[in-house]
């Protein structure tokens, strides 16, 4: 009587940590397949290129030290960007044209806009 107790406890058990253990792997690889999805998500739209990084100059901009300012940016030209300076906030458009250094060109707009479009 006894051995049928202990061999009908021992198939229950191992019977139980058996599913016990299947269903921990399947909602591990669950777990693991959907973070997978999540973090497969491109940063960059289908069909889209990937721009490199490039550096402007910002002209007529000085920084504090009296240096030209240099902004690095992966932004297409033809955007504009808004620089603060030491003494003033002015926009630039950022432009295709390289300069001797090998920087690329961002031209002053401000200058060309009335007081109040800032």
């Amino acid at each position: 009587m006894l051995i049928d107790v202990l061999t009908g406890w021992t198939a229950e058990t191992l019977g139980g940590l058996t599913l016990l253990a299947v269903a921990t792997a399947w909602g591990w690889l669950r777990r693991r397949r959907h973070q997978a999805d999540l973090g497969a998500a491109p940063a960059i739209a289908a069909g889209e290129a990937v721009r490199p990084v490039r550096t402007y100059t910002l002209l007529g901009a000085r920084a504090a030290d009296g240096q030209p300012v240099h902004l690095p940016s992966s932004r297409p030209a033809g955007i504009r960007v808004t620089w603060s300076g030491p003494d003033k906030t002015e926009q630039f458009e950022l432009t295709d044209a390289v300069l001797p250094d090998g920087t690329y060109a961002a031209e002053r707009v401000s200058a060309y806009l009335g007081r109040g479009a800032l």
